[in-house]
């Protein structure tokens, strides 16, 4: 069971995901923090010595959690490598429309906001664009794709992925992440069926 100090530091770094997703890193203060969070004032730098950067970095390793566990999720109910792209990307569409495309990618804002200003940051946003690179190259070796060109694909898959999700938030349509499923779909059972994997 979680200790009251944890679930604190916890919901800290809850609050600093979803105030940077609607209002960017720069735009997120400490304080609107604290208050989003309903916790003690002192508690940020008590569990975040380092204050914002060191908050900001917890968002970030939150944000690729839940991503990496959407990813997951996908893989285990899908039938192969592009199914699970497919549903992993209309899962995210569905979080983008019913947020009334507030919500997004915080990994990618704070990239464009801090990538240049803070390595430690950008090291963060780094780690986890690769903690979904990872397994998604890893569903694609299983439908038969060699190592290299895994990985390559899943760059691409991850990139692709990033953009309709900036690109739909833009538009305030769906329509792009919807787009690039079924794109991403057909890439996916392209290679597959080249290298003489299954779907």
């Amino acid at each position: 069971m979680a200790s009251k100090g944890n679930l604190t530091k916890a919901r800290l770094a809850e609050s600093m995901l979803q105030l940077i997703q609607t209002s960017g890193y720069s735009g997120t203060g400490l304080n609107a923090v604290i208050e989003h969070a309903a916790a003690p004032k002192g508690s940020v730098y008590f569990h975040f010595p380092d204050g914002k950067e060191g908050l900001g970095v917890a968002a970030v390793e939150l944000a690729a959690k839940q991503f990496e566990a959407l990813i997951a999720e996908a893989a285990a109910s899908a039938g192969g490598a592009a199914e699970a792209a497919r549903a992993a990307i209309e899962a995210l569409a569905d979080i983008v429309s019913e947020s009334n495309f507030r919500l997004g990618c915080p990994v990618s804002v704070v990239t464009l906001e801090m990538g240049a200003e803070s390595e430690r940051l950008r090291q963060a946003c780094a780690a986890a664009f690769e903690s979904w690179i990872v397994p998604t190259s890893a569903l694609l070796e299983a439908s038969g794709v060699d190592a290299e060109e895994a990985r390559s694909l899943a760059t691409v898959v991850v990139s692709t992925i990033e953009g309709a999700v900036i690109v739909s938030r833009a538009m305030q349509t769906t329509q792009p992440l919807l787009s690039a499923a079924d794109v991403v779909a057909e890439l996916i059972n392209q290679r597959c069926k080249t290298v003489g994997g299954t779907r």
